[in-house]
């Protein structure tokens, strides 16, 4: 994805949920209500992250070991999307991902 302007933020932020349910839902993950708000706002500052460059704080990857290689893999994939935004956007989104699974279970 091209580097976009801050107008851009809601229609990418949107697009990227739309991926987002898209890919889980092909995976049998599904949030509920509070999952899914707290993942649009997730998705929102990453967004804005994209775009003004601000950088993450230091992320201790050892916090994540927990987290399964699916979870990791389809964080990856979205993080993918943006050029501008570093690996450790994955380990944070991947745990919205983990947590989601459990709702099956």
């Amino acid at each position: 994805m091209e580097q976009a302007d801050i107008n851009q933020a809601d229609a990418i932020t949107t697009q990227v949920l739309a991926d987002i349910t898209a890919m889980l839902s092909a995976e049998d993950i599904y949030t509920n209500a509070v999952q899914q708000q707290m993942l649009e706002s997730h998705i929102r500052a990453m967004v804005l992250r994209s775009i003004t460059g601000e950088p993450l704080p230091e992320v201790d990857k050892s916090l994540f070991d927990e987290i399964s290689a699916e979870s990791m893999q389809l964080a990856e994939q979205v993080v993918d999307k943006f050029a501008t935004l570093p690996i450790e956007e994955a380990y944070l989104l991947s745990v919205h991902f983990e947590v989601a699974k459990d709702n099956n279970q």
